[in-house]
């Protein structure tokens, strides 16, 4: 099972809307005999290249699978059939699928093929690696993880025309790789107007699959030559704004690529978290990684919708003319002591500090590690 889900994460950021699996066959007398994993959307399952591989060699063996297998058809056929069709005759899966159109379905299905079925081995460390895919399956939602860099004086940008970067190079090259893993970036425009930030992942190479932008600008103030703004490999960056804002605005920067989305407003005017979460997850967006600034943090916090917070934070006093964060470093103590940030994990990258921690209870919490139910 261990090597099955090493298997599945090696698609981490490429699957969704699908989760991420991993698949090994072994025969009848213990041997693997065929290994899959999920590469893609679209792209035939786990299961199926791990029987391909098998062939005949699957009769009478077993095997393991990081997910209940699929019941319905959808780009590719449904796997719970073809796994009896192949003669396995015993499935240990880590965890069962969320996803309606499965959940309990594909184990059904195996069983009534004759099939044993066990489930729950190593149910945390798969449910682990699909924490986005069942936030967003209950919830039609992204799963948000909230990222922030600050100082130790907890502010998120120095003073006018100082340096521009306060995590260091080390941590910043961490983002990017994360940013990877994610299926979309959000920032806002208060960003947009002050860094013009290209929002992709470097070093580049996302096989096919782009990040999705978001820009968060309720009354469409981004430039119509911000460096986000052209397509990436045919997806457009979407600049959500509220329905009041002006319409001259939107044709130029439809002109210039993106996809204006119009979303009600909260009562103070920007648009409503709730509709743009709502509309990302109809979209297929699995993770959504908000990177700032300290508005849209302040937004996303006050609302709830934090999943996962992560904070850099850097050796280094900024002092007064600094801009403060919406969380500071006494903050997130606070709610580490009170136990308001979960499953907290703190590592040295650099010279900063990397803080990382759940806001709510991740959907893996309170299964049992390598444990058989």
């Amino acid at each position: 099972m261990g090597e099955a889900l090493a298997l599945a994460a090696r698609a981490m950021g490429r699957t969704s809307p699908n989760p991420m699996v991993g698949a090994i066959v072994l025969d009848s007398e213990g041997n693997v005999v065929g290994r899959g994993w999920h590469e893609r959307a679209g792209a035939p399952h786990a299961e199926a290249l791990a029987l391909k591989e098998a062939g005949a060699r699957a009769r009478g063996g077993t095997l393991f699978l990081t997910l209940e297998p699929c019941a319905h058809q959808g780009k590719t056929p449904p796997c719970a059939p073809a796994i009896v069709e192949a003669g396995i005759s015993r499935v240990v899966a880590a965890s069962g699928d969320p996803d309606p159109r499965v959940a309990g379905k594909g184990f059904q299905i195996l069983r009534s093929g004759g099939v044993s079925v066990e489930t729950g081995l190593c149910a945390e460390e798969a449910v682990r690696l699909n924490e986005a895919f069942f936030v967003s399956v209950e919830e039609g939602r992204p799963f948000v993880t909230l990222k922030v860099a600050m100082s130790r004086d907890s502010k998120i940008a120095p003073p006018s025309g100082g340096e521009r970067w306060i995590s260091g190079e080390k941590s910043r090259a961490w983002a990017h790789e994360f940013r990877d893993r994610v299926d979309a970036i959000l920032v806002g425009v208060e960003t947009v107007l002050k860094d013009d930030p290209l929002l992709t992942a470097r070093p580049e190479g996302r096989e096919g699959k782009p990040l999705i932008r978001v820009v968060l600008d309720s009354r469409l103030r981004t430039p119509v030559g911000a460096r986000s703004l052209p397509p990436d490999r045919g997806v457009a960056t979407i600049v959500a704004a509220t329905e009041g804002a002006d319409r001259e605005n939107e044709k130029g920067l439809t002109r210039a690529g993106a996809e204006v989305v119009r979303l009600p407003s909260d009562p103070e005017g920007r648009v409503a978290l709730t509709p743009l979460l709502l509309e990302l997850g109809k979209r297929g967006v699995r993770h959504l990684l908000v990177e700032g600034g300290g508005r849209v943090h302040g937004a996303f916090l006050k609302e709830e919708f934090v999943d996962k917070l992560m904070a850099f934070v850097a050796p280094m006093i900024i002092g007064d003319g600094g801009l403060p964060g919406a969380i500071s470093g006494a903050e997130i103590d606070r709610l580490e002591g009170n136990s308001g940030l979960l499953h907290v994990d703190r590592q040295r990258i650099g010279d900063d500090i990397l803080i990382e921690g759940y806001l709510r209870k991740p959907p893996w919490a309170d299964l049992k590690e390598s444990s058989l139910v």
